[in-house]
């Protein structure tokens, strides 16, 4: 059956708060034991927070907008204990320094929580307005006024959840959040953020097990598509059993990442046939709390990268693998077996690999990839990026096309390096650069 939102009061005139005649149909859905809630086109919905139910359908009609509210009181709270205690989201440091997350956003706009059988459909659009959210701003960055801020949709313990075929833009923060969900298919949506707006990551799957992201389009800044296991909700488990396959990707940080927040392990996730452009890393794993990396492939891509300015992480690598504590007393976990394979690159530095001096990464190899480096930006290559950590985040060093420190068992074949003449001021003449690094084979 279909409830249609126009049957329970919605205007769809852009200024009237829509939410709770939304709401009011999405109820009506679920108590009647499931359905299509349909968003109609041609109409703009102004909205506050909306709970979605079990065996409920939300679909948006092509030509539908349904758009964040201005007024922060139409937003409700994740859970109710923020009611009787206070929480400090204050923003006291740049969101580069230092951006700490336990995985709790304050305020949701869509959500569902320990349900299954949800869909989000249709061609219509989900209108975050990021523009509500500005803090400081300037030309390469724009910080938020808060931290954490509203995600888009945030998913917790959700089974057989199906996101097909929507655009979601504008996001002020991570857009598509998935908290302990099993069984997740996200197919053909568009993310269409603000390449300057921090944090509006893409789709993070945190503690997710059996989820398949295949066909997708997203820009954003920070990162496309990024792996987490977050500190809140670390009794959920591993992030597991993930394929990522025929996506286009570009971002002001990661196009693929794993961590930073990284306390329960990541492990069976395979990456393969996507394009990557215009992007500040291609791919990234940051092990920084207890959790380990292991039993991982990536294959069949091709990786355009470029610098940003050190607002954002990173120093335009194609491949980018560190395990590095965030602080004293919180050791990060282990990364090992991890495969790149049939990789083009191209961009402004190569494949970065920096473990620790008591955390050697393992067992890495490369096979089949091509790096070829040429300067594109007018930001210098006169350092190494180690951010989050205790230690100095920014320190000296050339970019080559194989980097690895504190690194054993590495495997490179048929790995080649090329690069253009305007890289030769940043070059040191070392394609293969190795520092406290044992059993290495390179390999034509």
């Amino acid at each position: 059956m279909v409830y249609n939102i126009l049957d329970y009061g919605a205007v769809g005139d852009g200024r009237t708060n829509d939410g709770p005649a939304i709401q009011k149909a999405i109820d009506a859905c679920a108590a009647a034991g499931g359905g299509r809630v349909l968003v109609p086109g041609g109409h703009i919905y102004k909205s506050g927070s909306l709970l979605l139910h079990s065996h409920v359908e939300l679909h948006l009609a092509h030509g539908s907008r349904l758009k964040a509210s201005e007024n922060s009181a139409d937003f409700l709270e994740v859970e109710a204990a923020y009611r009787d205690r206070y929480r400090d989201t204050e923003l006291k440091v740049p969101s580069y320094e230092n951006c700490e997350y336990d995985g709790e956003p304050k305020k949701y706009f869509l959500m569902a929580k320990d349900a299954e059988d949800i869909c989000l459909s249709g061609t219509g659009t989900i209108d975050g307005s990021e523009e509500n959210f500005y803090g400081a701003i300037d030309h390469n960055f724009i910080e938020g006024t808060y931290y954490p801020r509203i995600p888009m949709l945030l998913m917790k313990s959700v089974r057989h959840l199906t996101i097909r075929d929507v655009t979601l833009t504008r996001s002020a923060f991570w857009t598509v959040h998935l908290v302990g969900c099993e069984d997740v298919l996200i197919d053909g949506i568009r993310i269409l953020s603000n390449l300057k707006m921090v944090n509006c990551d893409g789709i993070d799957p945190d503690h997710c097990r059996n989820v398949r992201i295949c066909n997708c389009h997203i820009e954003s800044a920070d990162d496309c598509i990024v792996f987490k296991t977050t500190e809140k909700n670390a009794a959920l488990g591993p992030c597991e059993n993930i394929v990522v396959s025929n996506c286009t990707l570009t971002s002001t940080s990661a196009a693929i990442k794993f961590g930073t927040e990284s306390v329960s392990d990541f492990r069976n996730i395979t990456v393969t046939n996507c394009v990557i452009s215009r992007t500040n890393r291609g791919i990234s794993l940051m092990l920084r709390d207890g959790g380990s990396i292991e039993n991982v492939l990536f294959s069949n891509l091709h990786i355009n990268t470029r610098q940003f300015s050190d607002q954002w992480w990173g120093e335009g690598e194609a491949i980018c693998v560190t395990a590095i504590d965030r602080k004293q007393g919180r050791k990060a976990g282990h990364i090992r077996n991890i495969r790149f394979e049939n990789i083009d690159c191209c961009g402004e530095n190569g494949v970065f690999l920096h473990g620790s001096a008591d955390n050697y990464l393992e067992d890495i190899s490369l096979r089949g990839v091509r790096i070829h480096m040429k300067k594109q930006t007018r930001w210098p290559l006169h350092q190494w990026d180690l951010r989050p950590c205790e230690a100095p985040g920014l320190v000296p060093g050339n970019p080559h096309g194989v980097t690895c420190v504190y690194g054993r068992g590495i495997r490179c074949e048929d790995v080649r390096v090329t690069h253009d003449e305007n890289m030769n001021e940043w070059l040191d003449g070392q394609d293969f650069f190795w520092q406290n690094t044992e059993d290495i084979l390179v390999r034509e």
